[in-house]
């Protein structure tokens, strides 16, 4: 029986946790591969180890510098540092070639001479009776002597035949694979070229990987790489395979269940310290908690706390989420935050007054924002130049008479020595109170004057925010002119 534990990793001394992320660059970092970097990351965090980053690049018509360089991005944005340099898998060949041949001078693989004809005729015959396509054999014991002279030998692992490989992870439990059902996997292709199992079991050995954390996708994988482990004697990694991410409807997560690259979310505004909680949620819990600082997650993150059922990738909460972090974000952070996508809808970077406005906004802003996206829109009134343009559906808000009550306001505040927000409230009330109106009668107009649409923070925050010379000169522009109205 070959057995995911024997050989294991043991030590007289504690065994140093190494863990490693591995992603292909024939696309971008997506949601799944962020959770399982994090993940590796927060295990290795908690056991003081080391966490390394390895490029499966062997895809060479696939991969291609600009998707190396996302994922380096996507990972840098989330906040998840490796340890040393990137390896390059595909840089790696001629080791992986080396311990190909290594198999086949110790008898443990042997060349096999069949030509695509061959294969295509096993592949077709084992439809037909309805079995899965699997290699028969026919060159493992076969005399070389006998190999036709074209044909460019690949190297097969010469598998066990009888008994069980045995899976023991740390998430999916014990899984039993019938030998017989394994066929003699090719680890070196005629061209010279080693396969991605070979690759993979090489990379992780001679990086002294102690831990394979990844998706239980890679689950049928792990047999055929045990096979690979115990024919070289080399010591097993643990295993733990971690449930994949489904979208809202239980199907498996995809582009039609919304934006799927990590840099697609931080430029819809989503901040790196929410998604990184909201990503350790997708298959892990600790009790009832559901807000998880990073430094938490480090130390209560555990293995055995990794359910097996898929996890639901929820918009609408991790929008809750996202809203939870800004909300708790320093009111300068937020400010240089916001600013780049200001400065893209202006022209130009706001200036020094402009952007002491909106730091004083931010208190109310940031209360009613859930991405950064929001919080810009919401914050554009406080460096849009006079006349501020107004949405169309608040224009109507200033007609009828609506002018006049903001030109008597206006004159009302400007005699208002103590610009703060308590008495500008108390200054707007004891002017609706003389005119005998209700209040929404002029606050509404007011925002809108202000702001140039009918939601905004409090309105004496608005005022506070905007100072006494801005707010003046945007009532005197609402009540000489009519609005200039505009979709934001």
């Amino acid at each position: 029986m070959l057995d995911s534990r024997t050989p294991t990793w043991s030590h007289k001394t504690r065994m140093t946790v190494v863990t490693r992320f591995a992603p292909s660059p024939t696309g971008y970092l997506h949601i799944g591969g962020a959770r399982t970097a994090l993940f590796n990351w927060l295990f290795t965090k908690h056991s003081g180890g080391r966490f390394h980053l390895r490029i499966e690049d062997t895809d060479r018509a696939r991969s291609t510098e600009a998707t190396v360089e996302a994922i380096y991005d996507g990972l840098r944005w989330l906040g998840l540092d490796w340890d040393g340099a990137p390896v390059s898998q595909f840089q790696r060949a001629p080791r992986h070639a080396e311990i190909a041949r290594a198999l086949l001078a110790s008898g443990k693989a042997y060349h096999c001479y069949c030509t695509p004809a061959e294969l295509e005729e096993m592949r077709k015959r084992a439809m037909a009776e309805g079995k899965p396509s699997r290699y028969d054999g026919r060159w493992r014991d076969r005399d070389p002597a006998e190999a036709p002279a074209d044909i460019k030998p690949t190297i097969r692992l010469k598998a066990p035949r009888q008994g069980e490989t045995v899976i023991r992870d740390r998430v999916q439990g014990e899984i039993v694979v019938q030998n017989a059902h394994l066929d003699d996997m090719v680890l070196l292709r005629g061209d010279g070229t080693p396969v991605y199992m070979l690759a993979v079991v090489v990379d992780d050995h001679d990086m002294q990987i102690t831990h394979v954390i990844r998706g239980v996708d890679h689950l049928t994988n792990t047999a055929r790489q045990l096979q690979i482990y115990h024919a070289l004697d080399w010591p097993v990694p643990e295993f733990a395979h971690i449930p994949l991410i489904y979208g809202p409807d239980g199907a498996k997560l995809s582009k039609r269940h919304g934006a799927l690259s990590v840099l697609d979310y931080r430029e819809l505004g989503y901040l790196p310290a929410a998604m990184r909680n909201y990503l350790l949620r997708l298959g892990w819990s600790h009790g009832d908690d559901e807000i998880i600082a990073t430094e938490q997650a480090i130390a209560w993150f555990a293995l055995d706390a990794v359910g097996q059922s898929p996890a639901r990738f929820d918009l609408a909460k991790l929008d809750s989420v996202n809203a939870h972090y800004l909300r708790h974000t320093a009111d300068a952070e937020l400010v240089g935050l916001v600013l780049p996508r200001l400065a893209k809808r202006l022209g130009g970077e706001p200036d020094a007054v402009a952007q002491a406005r909106l730091l004083a906004a931010m208190p109310g802003l940031k209360e009613r924002a859930r991405t950064l996206v929001d919080l810009a829109d919401s914050a554009w009134f406080c460096v849009a130049g006079r006349p501020i343009a107004v949405e169309p559906a608040a224009a109507a808000l200033l007609q009828g008479d609506a002018p006049g009550l903001l030109a008597g306001l206006a004159e009302a505040l400007a005699a208002e020595p103590d610009w703060r927000e308590a008495r500008l409230e108390a200054a707007t009330k004891a002017f609706v109170d003389g005119k005998g109106v209700k209040l929404g009668k002029v606050a509404q107009p007011l925002r809108v004057a202000l702001t140039g649409r009918t939601v905004s923070p409090g309105i004496y925050q608005v005022m506070a925010a905007l100072g006494r010379e801005e707010t003046l000169a945007r009532l005197a522009d609402a009540t000489a002119v009519a609005p200039l109205t505009a979709a934001g």
